[in-house]
C-alpha cells in the first residue's frame, strides 16, 4: 500500500519561495495612549472589600408594591404548604394546575392592608423548583410588576403556544376504533 508521501520524491534541497504581501501597509507611528488611573477611591477600600464579589445587578424579578399594614409576615407553616407540592418545570407538568393549586393555598389567606396578589407574588418562587426556579431566577430584575405579568410568563414559558396547537392537533384527531368503547379510545 502506497501512501501519499511514496508518490512524492524526498528533495530536500528544493525551496519554496515565499510571497511578499504587496498590500501591506507602511509603517504607522501610532500615538501613544495614557491611562489615568485614580488611586483614591481603591486606597480607601480594604483588602476583603477588594476580594469581594460584585452584588450590583442581583435584583429580584418580581416587583412589590408597597404594603402599609403593621407586622405583617408570612408564616413559616403556610412557605411549608406551598413548599409541599413545587413546580419543577417538568414535561409532564402542567403549569395551569400549579397555578390553580397555589391559587388555592393563597386565596384562604387574608391580611389587612395586603393585597392577595402581592401575597401571591411574595410566595410564587418558592413554589418553583429544578428547571423552574432557574426561570425565575434568570428573569431580569423588576420585569414582573403584577400576577397577571406573572402567570404569562409562567405559562408561556412551561406551556409554550407550540404544544397548545399540538393538543389541539391530537384531540382533532381523535378517532374510536369499531371495537373499543369510548372511554377506552378516550384513555
Amino acid at each position: 500500500m502506497r501512501t501519499r508521501n511514496s508518490n512524492f520524491p524526498n528533495n530536500s534541497n528544493v525551496t519554496i519561495p515565499r510571497r511578499r504581501n504587496r498590500g501591506r501597509a507602511p509603517n504607522i507611528v501610532e500615538p501613544e495612549l495614557r491611562t489615568i488611573v485614580e488611586v483614591a477611591p481603591m486606597a480607601e477600600r480594604t483588602m476583603e472589600e477588594l476580594l469581594c464579589a460584585p452584588t450590583e445587578g442581583y435584583g429580584e424579578a418580581i416587583v412589590l408594591s408597597e404594603i402599609n399594614a403593621d407586622h405583617f409576615e408570612i408564616k413559616t407553616n403556610l412557605l411549608q404548604l406551598v413548599q409541599a407540592n413545587p413546580f419543577h418545570g417538568y414535561e409532564r407538568e402542567n403549569p395551569h394546575a400549579h397555578i390553580n393549586s397555589f391559587k388555592r393555598i393563597t386565596s384562604t389567606l387574608r391580611f389587612r392592608d395586603v393585597p392577595n396578589d402581592v401575597i401571591k407574588l411574595m410566595m410564587f418562587p418558592y413554589s418553583l423548583e429544578g428547571a423552574a426556579k432557574v426561570w425565575y431566577e434568570k428573569e431580569p430584575p423588576n420585569s414582573i410588576l403584577t400576577w397577571e405579568d406573572l402567570v404569562t410568563k409562567f405559562v408561556n414559558q412551561f406551556f409554550p403556544p407550540s404544544k397548545t396547537t399540538h393538543l389541539k392537533n391530537e384531540i382533532s384527531r381523535f378517532t374510536q376504533k369499531f371495537e373499543e368503547t369510548f372511554s377506552e379510545a378516550w384513555e
